[in-house]
């Protein structure tokens, strides 16, 4: 039988013995003294054991990286896992893309990101050792130079979740002007947030300013200055001002951190917002550096579209149910049927006892005036802030109360927000609020910081209309609620704004029946034309 050939794979023709045929080798032919295979020589073995080896090395190592794929991202998993849980135990909800890590202590700033090690030690010192929930999202995130929307209850820990991150931007004192801006929409909350920096940045060199007088500031921060500062608090108003002049009073184009503080408030439409003043401001703020962050109690829908509109890759973070009132805050709905009968009901929690300090909210300061008369004479230290009293007589008053010497105090609604009374035991709210929102800021100056507190909101059957979203936000924290106020209808959006800008018209607020009030009106008004009278001929002459 003629042997068949076949190609090697070295391109020779072999042949193969019939022995192989069928892929089998026949004992014979193994046994035989000639095998009809050729000798393999060693360099042959060594070359093949070579691929061989190299083949299986491949193999192995796509093994490994398959392996090694795997594990990575079965870490990476259990990476976001756990963030989601420690997240949700803490309540944080956060929007956006490439989000950092949240810190659990103040001592991950210094592993993670090299804290100044006095700054860590003023943190520690003022018996902060552990973040606050908004403080170890929103810390990071500015950290990271990410501008950031921030939404946290109020007594929450928002002043510190932007200051440590300013300070440990700053690194240290330069002499190019301001670097950071904090605006607040009212002269005190500025004071507070003003009294905390310096705290805070204790022993580590950094100059941070108010603007108390705009003369004097104009001469400090202007053109000529040395330029030696590197933090701004102020509010808006002041800021304008200055900006206004020619040349400007103030530089802000080293400015690396804008922080609007209360920012819905400062956000809002009419009289009391400062809408176009910002607009100004953040003009004015040209560097390319520039981050802004952006803080408040409840999440306003303005703001939230301007921060995604204009806001680069902006982070959003909120702590708890959106708009909800602080869990601590014991609240309670009180229906005093008209106005004579909210004086009545004040009264009487002053006869029961109260528990010092005690804030009492109304809807505007001739209100506020009316009802400071009223309650003087109830044997109580009261006294009363707004708008038209003098700024040193608004530092007085918030530094008795502070002390201890002012047992009641009677504001407006613009300073429920931001400012801390530390240890305000009850909230009044003589006047109902007129959106849930500034119900929030007005109980959220009780219950601060993890203590107990009380609310209570009188209302009345005027007070209707905007029941229900108050109700809401009081049930929400799990307050009880009457049956019947569930069932009211809810405001439209129209109706809503309608209200805020244009609050319930009141009674005045009087002991004295309304009869003899408006006989007295009458009598005033007949008076004062008969001097008129009198005045006139003597006018001619």
């Amino acid at each position: 039988m003629r042997p068949r050939s076949c190609l090697g794979k070295d391109g020779c023709s072999r042949s193969v013995s019939p022995a192989r045929r069928g892929g089998q080798i026949r004992l014979e032919t193994l046994f035989s003294g000639r095998s009809s295979i050729p000798e393999i020589t060693s360099e042959e073995e060594v070359s093949t054991i070579q691929w061989i080896s190299s083949v299986e090395a491949k193999i192995e190592d796509k093994n490994v990286k398959r392996k090694n794929k795997l594990t990575s991202g079965k870490l990476e998993q259990l990476r976001k896992e756990k963030l989601n849980f420690f997240r949700n135990k803490h309540k944080i909800h956060v929007q956006g893309t490439d989000l950092p890590d949240p810190i659990a202590t103040f001592q991950q700033l210094d592993q993670e990101y090299k804290i100044n090690s006095r700054l860590l030690q003023n943190i520690l010192d003022a018996g902060f050792q552990t973040p606050t929930p908004i403080q170890m999202q929103a810390i990071p995130v500015m950290l990271h130079g990410r501008e950031l929307l921030a939404s946290a209850p109020t007594g929450s820990g928002k002043t510190l979740a932007f200051s440590i991150p300013i300070l440990m931007h700053l690194k240290q004192p330069t002499n190019k002007g301001f670097r950071a801006l904090i605006i607040s929409p009212t002269r005190e909350l500025a004071s507070q947030i003003h009294r905390e920096l310096v705290k805070l940045s204790e022993g580590t060199g950094f100059r941070i300013h108010m603007i108390h007088k705009a003369a004097v500031a104009a001469k400090k921060f202007g053109p000529k200055s040395s330029k030696k500062f590197d933090i701004l608090v102020t509010t808006p108003n002041r800021l304008i001002y200055l900006l206004k002049q020619d040349p400007p009073g103030i530089d802000l184009t080293s400015v690396e951190w804008l922080v609007v503080d209360e920012s819905d408030k400062l956000f809002e439409d009419g009289k009391t917002g400062f809408r176009d003043q910002l607009a100004s401001i953040f003009l004015a703020c040209t560097s390319h550096k520039v981050k802004r962050a952006m803080f408040s109690a409840t999440f306003a829908y303005d703001v939230e579209q301007w921060c995604r509109l204009n806001l680069d890759s902006v982070i959003t973070v909120s702590v708890g149910a959106r708009n909800s009132a602080v869990e601590t805050v014991e609240q309670e709905l009180l229906f005093v049927g008209s106005e004579t009968g909210k004086l009545l009901a004040m009264r009487e929690l002053v006869k029961k006892g109260f528990n010092p300090p005690v804030l009492v909210f109304v809807q505007s300061i001739e209100r506020a005036k009316e009802l400071f008369h009223e309650l003087i004479y109830e044997g109580i230290n009261v006294d009363v802030i707004h708008a038209d009293r003098t700024q040193q007589q608004r530092d007085n008053t918030v530094h008795s109360f502070r002390a201890g010497k002012i047992w009641v105090l009677i504001c407006t609604a613009l300073l429920a927000r931001g400012i801390d009374f530390k240890g305000v035991n009850l909230v009044i709210n003589y006047d109902f609020p007129t959106s849930s929102v500034e119900y929030i800021h007005r109980i959220g100056r009780t219950g601060r910081a993890g203590h107990k507190g009380k609310a209570v909101t009188f209302f009345t059957e005027d007070d209707k209309p905007l029941l229900r979203s108050v109700a809401n936000v009081i049930q929400q924290a799990g307050c009880p609620v009457p049956e019947y106020i569930k069932g009211f209808q809810k405001l439209l959006s129209k109706q809503k704004k309608k209200m805020i800008k244009k609050p319930l018209e009141r009674e005045s607020i009087s002991t004295t029946p309304k009869y003899f009030l408006e006989k007295a009106k009458d009598k005033r008004k007949k008076v004062t034309g008969q001097n008129k009278k009198k005045v006139a001929p003597e006018d001619k002459s």
